[in-house]
C-alpha cells in the first residue's frame, strides 16, 4: 500500500485527489508533514482527479494564459505534490473512526491507517441525467457539462443554442451566465414552474435570449463526437419533440462525497461538511479538516477548492504543532520561499509524532 506498514501512524492523511487535496498535499509536504493521500479507486461517475477530469478546457485557473485541460491541470498538481514527497494510493477510505486519537481509517484495500490529523477533500459528484450518450460526451469533452461557469465561455459554445437542465437557482444562474455568450439558451424543466427563488425566476423569464421548455424531460442526447440535439418527452402528454443544441449543461445539483463518513462529522442538511467557524476548515472534530467542494456548496470552483486546500494544510500544521490547541496560537510559518532542492533551507518540522 505504501512504504510504511499497515497501521503505521501518519502525521496527516488527505482523502481525495482534486485541487483541494493536492494543494493541501503540496503545503503539507513542504512543511515536512509527510502527507499520505488516498486518491480514490474511481467509479463510473468519479475518477481520481475529481470533476476536472471531465473538463476539456479550463480557462479560468490563474497562471494558464492560454488555458489548460482539466486532465493536464490535475496531473501537474499531482506531480508537484509527489515531488515534495507526498505518498499516494489509488484506494478509497470506506470507514473512519474519529472518536479515538490517533484517528483510524479503513481503506477499500482492507488496510488500516492511523492518523494524527485528517483532511477530507473528497469533493462533490455532479448529478447527471443517467443517459448513456450524455455520460460519454461529458467524459470526452463533447459539449456536455455540469459546470456552466467552468465551460460556458469556451469558443465552441459562443453564439450557439445551448440547453440547461433544471429548475432551481443553480439552473437559473447557469442560464443567465450562458446568455452572455450564447445565441439562445433553452431551459428544459420537468414541471410547469421553477423551484428557484422568485427573483431568480423573474430574471430568467425577463431575459430575451432565454426560453423555457416546460413539462419536458430529456430522453436522449444525440451526437457522435459532440452533442447535436436533444430528444424531449412531455411529462403531461407523453409527446416527443427534438431541439438542436450545441451544448448541454446539467444543473440538477451535486451530491457531496460524504457517505463514507457515516455520522463521524457534523453535516449540513444538504450533506456537505459543516465547518463551524467562518473562513476556517476545522470540522466538528478537532484535528479533522475539510477542504474543497465537500464543504463548499456555494462556489464549487477549482481555484476556491485549491485555496481551501491551502487553508486546511496550514490549519492542520498549526493544530499539530500546538498539541491540538487552537486558541491564541501563532499563525503557521511561511514556507513559500523554501527551495526543495536545498534541504538545509527547509524549515524544521513542527510536528511531533
Amino acid at each position: 500500500m505504501s512504504e510504511k506498514s499497515p497501521r503505521d501512524r501518519e502525521t496527516v492523511v488527505i482523502i481525495g485527489s482534486g485541487p483541494a487535496a493536492w494543494t493541501a498535499a503540496i503545503y503539507a509536504a513542504r512543511a515536512r508533514m509527510e502527507p499520505f493521500v488516498f486518491e480514490g479507486a474511481g467509479s463510473r461517475t468519479m475518477i481520481p482527479g475529481g470533476q476536472l477530469m471531465f473538463t476539456t478546457e479550463v480557462e479560468n485557473f490563474p497562471g494558464f494564459r492560454d488555458g489548460v485541460t482539466g486532465q493536464e491541470l490535475m496531473a501537474e498538481m499531482r506531480a508537484q505534490a509527489l515531488r515534495f514527497g507526498t505518498r499516494a494510493v489509488w484506494e478509497d477510505v470506506v470507514e473512519v473512526d474519529f472518536e479515538r486519537h490517533p484517528f483510524l481509517l479503513k481503506s477499500s484495500g482492507g488496510e488500516e491507517v492511523l492518523a494524527d490529523s485528517v483532511i477530507v477533500a473528497t469533493g462533490a459528484n455532479a448529478r447527471w441525467l443517467g443517459l448513456p450518450n450524455e455520460e460519454r460526451l461529458a467524459q470526452s469533452g463533447g459539449g456536455v457539462s455540469a459546470c456552466a461557469v467552468c465551460d460556458g465561455a469556451l469558443p465552441h459554445f459562443r453564439d450557439q443554442v445551448l440547453a440547461v437542465i433544471g429548475g432551481g437557482d443553480s439552473a437559473m444562474e447557469d442560464a443567465l451566465y450562458l446568455a452572455k455568450f450564447a445565441r439562445e439558451v433553452v431551459i428544459v424543466h420537468r414541471r410547469d414552474e421553477f423551484r428557484a427563488s422568485q427573483i431568480m425566476a423573474d430574471r430568467v423569464l425577463a431575459e430575451p435570449k432565454i426560453r423555457v421548455e416546460w413539462n419536458k424531460v430529456v430522453v436522449e442526447v444525440e451526437g457522435e463526437e459532440s452533442i447535436s440535439a436533444l430528444r424531449l418527452e412531455d411529462t403531461v402528454t407523453g409527446a416527443e419533440s427534438r431541439i438542436e443544441v450545441a451544448g448541454l449543461f446539467v444543473a440538477i445539483g451535486h451530491t457531496p462525497n460524504t457517505a463514507f463518513l457515516g455520522d463521524a462529522l457534523d453535516l449540513k442538511d444538504n450533506g456537505y461538511i459543516r465547518t463551524p467557524v467562518p473562513w476556517r476548515t476545522q470540522t466538528s472534530v478537532p484535528g479533522v479538516f475539510a477542504a474543497g467542494d465537500v464543504m463548499d456548496d456555494f462556489f464549487r470552483q477549482a481555484v476556491t477548492a485549491a485555496g481551501t486546500g491551502c487553508m486546511a494544510a496550514l490549519e492542520a500544521e498549526r493544530w499539530l504543532a500546538h498539541g491540538g490547541a487552537e486558541e491564541d496560537s501563532p499563525a503557521p510559518p511561511d514556507h513559500s520561499s523554501v527551495d526543495p532542492e536545498r534541504p538545509s533551507e527547509r524549515p524544521p518540522s513542527t510536528v511531533n509524532t
